[in-house]
């Protein structure tokens, strides 16, 4: 596999550092030459071959900004790749921002830049001054950089993230032998600056803290029975406005909620409460910012030199040049980043399609095909190959989930096998066909009822996570209960039944903060939730029906271990069009405590409704949204229903159950 190539290089490494030899590539080839000393450098000649192979997965350590002593002063060590720089010089407020900063050092043969800077403190604001070849001067904010100045400033800080305790062994050491494919995930997709805010005057943002949103946030997603959080917008960003993904601080959890060791505070609490954290995480591309990685040394240096490979026209935003090893090993370094010092459990990743894809959102002539005359990005491919290798090669149990949008094959197929070894895969298909029935007056759904049975044709291709994400709740998109047709009553019953639909299709679940209560205004960054909404019986209806299929998920293993095979699946009727009607059952490994769904998208009731069913047995009503803590009119029903012997739906025995309008029922068999 890739990553125990990439382990033996690394022991081939380490074992030549120890000896004090090293292996560089010059131009006329490899050979050993003996380490140079510098006494308080921590860039080692290994490190610079490493890092120029790829294949320094800690080059965090190394890179950037970092406490340390040196003949008994304290101090700050600083290094940054700028090979394209005339010179570099470290500026700060500890010399009022002038040019007269320290000047560091070059090391060839991959221009990082060093000094050691006697004095300076953690938190202590920082930037490098580059002066580029053709005599321009660049005020840069450091690539490694482990915190950043509060937005609208735009400088490093000086941060040790290494002295935080710990208290999530028996997470860690669970999530090792962690088997993702048989178990539960249900994600609570949160943008923690509009999840909540405080009351605040007109100049302050009133963002919770890391700690506040570690407590609010655990006693929630436990209260309505998530798995997993995931967050959006948390490495550095300068506007607000991009929600997270326009990053200029790969290693910086953004210093809007608080410190690193506020973060990680955050993250340790979930994790001793038994909750899971995913990180987006955006190797796609990156802004023009300034003082972000354009144009970092005055030339391309993280993007590609080409336009037509290094630009989004339609984002305005730089791609990173994946030709480039020393850009893929920041890349892969920052994953491991994630997941190692701020032991993140997974991290999905944004626009994988516009990875994938050389003319992805371009015209033609504005991108180039590969050598082969393709609009593969084979660069990409082997990027991605590598870092999944590299992360799944640790057995730590960490995953990686893909923003996918294409039928690429493989996604989440295994490297060896051909694969780009992906953990999970956003099933985007489903998603759309879904909420385009959705949309529909009941009227027309007779007419388009594939739309809902046809994600079961391939959903076994990939590893699928089902999503309503915040994407499809914004830009005129509508909140998911106004995307719904008919008066109020009818939109809240209707988006129940679809609730109802995605929690028994097979595939991971991923809902969006506001999505659980029916928020009524699209999601906007700059407000919190509307939790008052609550006080109003339709949305505190809909969040308990939401608690009622999340505990439901969570109770019953026929609805998360078999989501990989034909096995934990069976249609009892997928062509009831007319009535709009779905039925199917989901297995467990042993065939006990199945469930049986049934889910009617008209407003027409059927008092006189049967269901096939596949075994002579007692099927036990265990979800009803007719009843009265749901919303619906509490009529009394039998909670245990015999099958007959007779055919219908294809099966030698059937249910009778009255079932209302949007009605929807599951039952254990």
């Amino acid at each position: 596999m890739l990553w125990e190539y990439a382990a033996e290089c690394d022991k081939i490494a380490l074992s030549l550092q120890k000896t004090g030899l090293f292996a560089v590539s010059g131009k006329r080839g490899r050979h050993m030459e003996k380490k140079e000393e510098r006494p308080w450098c921590m860039i080692t000649e290994m490190d610079q071959y490493l890092f120029g192979q790829g294949t320094h997965y800690e080059i965090y350590k190394k890179l950037g900004a970092h406490l340390t002593e040196y003949e008994g002063e304290k101090g700050v060590y600083f290094a940054v790749w700028a090979p394209h720089a005339k010179g570099v010089r470290v500026v700060g407020e500890f010399n009022c921002w002038g040019s007269d900063g320290y000047r560091m050092n070059r090391l060839e043969p991959l221009g990082i830049y060093e000094v050691f800077v006697p004095g300076l403190e953690e938190g202590c604001m920082y930037k490098y001054l580059i002066e580029t070849e053709k005599g321009d001067y660049l005020y840069k904010a450091d690539p490694f950089a482990f915190y950043a100045e509060k937005r609208p400033g735009t400088a490093s800080r000086v941060a040790d993230i290494s002295g935080f305790t710990w208290h999530d062994d028996r997470w860690m050491t669970k999530r090792a032998g962690w088997n993702a494919a048989e178990s539960p995930m249900s994600i609570y997709e949160v943008h923690p600056g509009s999840w909540k805010r405080h009351p605040h005057e007109e100049d302050e943002d009133g963002f919770y803290n890391y700690r506040e949103l570690a407590a609010e946030l655990t006693e929630y997603i436990k209260k309505m029975g998530y798995t997993h959080i995931e967050l959006m917008g948390i490495a550095e960003h300068p506007f607000d406005g991009s929600w997270g993904y326009q990053v200029t601080g790969y290693f910086a959890p953004t210093s809007r909620y608080g410190t690193p060791e506020d973060f990680q505070y955050m993250i340790d609490y979930f994790h001793k409460h038994n909750i899971g954290v995913i990180l987006d995480w955006v190797p796609a591309h990156f802004p023009r910012d300034a003082h972000g990685l354009a144009n970092f040394d005055g030339e391309a240096l993280y993007e590609h030199p080409d336009s037509r490979r290094g630009e989004h026209p339609d984002w305005g935003t730089k791609i990173f040049n994946y030709e480039k090893s020393e850009v893929r090993n920041f890349l892969i370094a920052n994953a491991l980043f994630w997941l190692g010092e701020y032991h993140i459990d997974g991290l999905r990743v944004d626009a994988v399609a516009s990875m994938l894809y050389l003319d992805y959102g371009k015209q033609d002539g504005q991108w180039l095909p590969n050598k082969y005359g393709g609009n593969e990005n084979l660069d990409a491919v082997w990027f991605f190959k590598h870092l999944n290798s590299i992360i799944h090669g640790r057995g730590d149990g960490s995953m990686i989930i893909a923003e996918e949008s294409t039928a690429w094959p493989g996604v989440t197929k295994d490297v060896d096998d051909g694969g780009l070894g992906f953990t999970f895969k956003w099933n985007m298909g489903w998603m759309n066909d879904f909420l385009e029935y959705m949309k529909l007056d009941p009227y027309f759904r007779k007419d388009n009822h594939n739309k809902m049975t046809f994600a079961m044709s391939y959903a076994y291709s990939e590893n699928y996570i089902l999503v309503l994400s915040h994407d499809e709740v914004v830009h005129l998109k509508c909140s998911m209960l106004n995307k719904m047709p008919g008066y109020l009553d009818d939109k809240f019953a209707n988006l129940k039944a679809g609730y109802t639909f995605m929690f028994g299709h097979p595939g991971k679940k991923l809902l969006f903060m506001g999505n659980e209560f029916a928020q009524l205004q699209e999601w906007s960054e700059a407000r919190e939730l509307d939790w008052f909404l609550l006080k109003e019986d339709r949305h505190l209806h809909m969040q308990n029906y939401v608690r009622a299929l999340l505990q439901l998920y969570k109770k019953y293993r026929c609805l998360y271990e078999l989501d990989d095979s034909w096995d934990g699946f069976q249609w009892i009727n997928a062509d009831d069009s007319y009535r709009s009607i779905f039925s199917f059952v989901r297995y467990s490994k042993t065939k006990r405590k199945n469930l049986l769904f049934v889910m009617n998208f008209t407003p027409m009731e059927r008092p006189d409704y049967r269901v096939g069913v596949p075994k002579k047995k007692k099927y036990e009503l265990v979800l009803d949204s007719d009843a009265e803590e749901y919303g619906g009119s509490g009529r009394k029903r039998a909670k245990v229903y015999d099958a007959k012997k007779g055919s219908c739906d294809n099966q030698k025995y059937y249910v009778e159950y009255p079932l209302s309008a949007y009605g929807t029922a599951v039952f254990e068999f």
